[in-house]
């Protein structure tokens, strides 16, 4: 017999509305003694009952609204109750002692989540889907987890896996008739099959650039000298007076963070000191934590003024700021006051940094009358997501770094599968790669899990879910 536990599931502060949940096999009998209007242990599941909620001693806590579901057919599996009651942090706290002190306990967090889990009401994958429906900021983030949540991961995982544990069940039947050399698996057709397969788990972690980036966002920062522009560039972002904007150079002397939507992408901005070699103690400081903001981000949008600033000393700037993978945005400022500059001058056969710099990242702009905005809002979107199109309905996007690492390690054992069969390796040798590669998508969609794994994906969820 599972514990009842109980939880707030709304969140916290004042508000019209609160609930309280309750899951586990004695929640009916422990809420119905203190609502007199219905005896709900007898009562119809999925409907709502209105009344008075009292304590031990026959006071009123509150109005409420009492919803019944029984098992198998709730969230959780098993039976449930939601009391709906006024949003007030005090009655919420009392109906929550209440329970308490008759027999349920506090829920951990993501414990109604591990329960459905645990009861089949959901796979792994879209017990994880459900935290990120709760997290999504944007309309994509919305879609991508609404669509793993209906089972559109899980439905690819479960494909793949179904064509492999085909083939490895034949593998393993001869493994049973090793000493009659007999041969159930078609080695081409087995060949095909990982190659299908890895291409389809290929299309998937590609995927997770563009996933990763719509879920999380894009931590983005815009660097360069002293008064070439930054500043008014986040602004123009922003489409908002945000940072303090002035022909002194050294006006920011710290970072400022704010964040910016494009095309369905959360750019998490980050506009930094000028760098240049400091003047006094403060300045050291911001060019210091605009270093750091550099090396910690996954985009730069580097700002310079095509009247200050020469192909040598950009050249130099940038090679400071280089960092493996980091993702590179030119943005040629005041081009009002110079409109003959052109990319080649700074980034043709002279340039000999170390940044691979292409001609539709160098964009030329006016920053403070928002001219080529536009152009530049598209490279951010670019830069984010690979250049690939931002998803549409049917299309399954992977957004979870741990189902892009089990991908990752459910592909290197095919690939061992192919070498193993290229090099005539015994079919134990194949089978048992086949069976670690099983073994990772299993682990995806939780038909094969450990304790350790779901201790931490379901203690990263709220504690009302």
């Amino acid at each position: 017999m599972q514990e009842t536990i109980v939880a707030i599931a709304t969140p916290s502060g004042e508000g019209a509305i609160g609930v309280v949940r309750l899951s586990g096999e004695g929640c009916i009998r422990i809420v119905d003694p203190f609502f007199p209007a219905r005896t709900l242990v007898q009562s119809e599941a999925r409907k709502a009952w209105f009344g008075i909620l009292t304590d031990e001693t026959g006071e009123a806590i509150d109005e409420v609204v009492i919803t019944l579901y029984r098992a198998p057919a709730s969230y959780t599996g098993e039976d449930a109750v939601e009391i709906s009651c006024h949003g007030s942090a005090y009655i919420l706290s009392r109906v929550v002692q209440l329970c308490l002190d008759h027999g349920a306990r506090m829920a951990q967090p993501g414990e109604f989540s591990q329960r459905a889990f645990l009861n089949g009401k959901l796979d792994l994958s879209q017990a994880e889907a459900v935290a990120d429906l709760i997290a999504s900021t944007s309309a994509a983030a919305h879609r991508i987890a609404l669509g793993q949540l209906r089972g559109g991961v899980s439905n690819e995982i479960g494909e793949l896996r179904q064509q492999l544990i085909h083939f490895a069940s034949l593998i393993e039947l001869e493994l049973d008739f090793a000493e009659e050399d007999v041969e159930f698996a078609d080695r081409n057709e087995l060949r095909e099959l990982v190659d299908r397969i890895r291409g389809r788990i290929e299309a998937l972690t590609t995927s997770f650039r563009l996933g990763n980036a719509i879920k999380l966002g894009v931590t983005t920062v815009i660097a360069g000298r002293p008064n070439a522009g930054k500043s008014t560039l986040l602004n123009a972002l922003l489409n908002e007076e945000r940072a303090i904007v002035s022909d002194i150079a050294g006006t920011t002397r710290d970072t400022i963070e704010e964040t910016v939507n494009i095309g369905g992408v959360t750019f998490r901005l980050v506009d930094t000191a000028g760098i240049r070699e400091a003047t006094d103690t403060i300045e050291a400081i911001g060019v210091e934590r605009a270093l750091e903001s550099v090396r910690t981000s996954q985009l730069l949008v580097y700002v310079f003024d095509v009247i200050e600033t020469d192909p040598k000393t950009l050249a130099a700037d940038l090679d400071r700021l280089w960092q493996q993978d980091l993702q590179l945005i030119i943005v040629a400022n005041k081009m009002d006051l110079n409109p003959y500059t052109k990319f080649e001058q700074y980034f043709g056969e002279t340039y000999t940094g170390k940044w691979q710099v292409e001609q539709e990242d160098f964009v030329p702009m006016i920053a403070s009358e928002k001219s080529n905005l536009g152009y530049l809002q598209e490279r951010l979107l670019a830069a984010a997501t690979g250049g690939t199109a931002l998803l549409d309905q049917q299309q399954v996007i992977l957004s979870n770094a741990r189902h892009y690492d089990a991908l990752r390690r459910a592909d290197e054992a095919l690939v061992r599968v192919l070498n193993g069969l290229a090099s005539g390796v015994s079919q134990d040798f194949v089978a048992m790669d086949i069976r670690q590669s099983l073994r990772e998508l299993g682990e995806i969609t939780g038909e094969i899990t450990t304790d350790d794994l779901l201790g931490n994906i379901f203690s990263s969820f709220c504690i009302g879910k």
